[in-house]
């Protein structure tokens, strides 16, 4: 019984290797905005808004900063999700396909939860993505609340 299941842990291994191996020569695919003041933003500062490798694409941080006179945090998570929503569409994929929903918090995680949760759960059902809320202290954008970041399988 031992031997078996060393053996069977084994090949899982082996097959994962295999997997890894057979992405690892694949160039990346970089998905860049359409509008073209974004794209030369990006392209100076130097990053994608999602990159495609194998079976899985990442998308880069969008950031949530609320405007004046906004008496919440709802409209920004609003325009950080739409955002990201579009990027998903772009790619054929949905929130279903979203495997780490990654936040980066900056100033008092709880006093943004609420709002930003409220939003997250019009967009993900279950089952549920992974997700890790980190505290910061500060991110790119200097008015900015939050960043998210997501991880999601290539659909098809």
């Amino acid at each position: 019984m031992h031997h078996a299941h060393i053996t069977r842990a084994a090949a899982a291994l082996a097959l994962a290797l295999a997997a890894t191996a057979a992405h690892a020569g694949e160039p990346k695919q970089a998905i860049m905005p359409e509008n073209a003041e974004a794209r030369a933003f990006q392209e100076a500062v130097g990053f994608s808004d999602a990159v495609i490798h194998g079976d899985t694409i990442y998308l880069s941080g969008v950031v949530a900063a609320p405007r004046e006179g906004e008496t919440s945090l709802v409209p920004a998570y609003e325009r950080a999700f739409a955002r990201l929503d579009a990027t998903l569409k772009r790619l054929g994929a949905s929130w279903d396909d979203v495997l780490v929903f990654d936040t980066f918090h900056a100033g008092k995680m709880s006093a943004q939860l609420d709002d930003l949760v409220t939003v997250k759960n019009r967009y993900i059902k279950a089952p549920f993505p992974a997700w890790t809320a980190v505290g910061v202290t500060e991110l790119y954008e200097p008015t900015a609340v939050t960043e998210i970041k997501l991880t999601v399988r290539k659909p098809g």
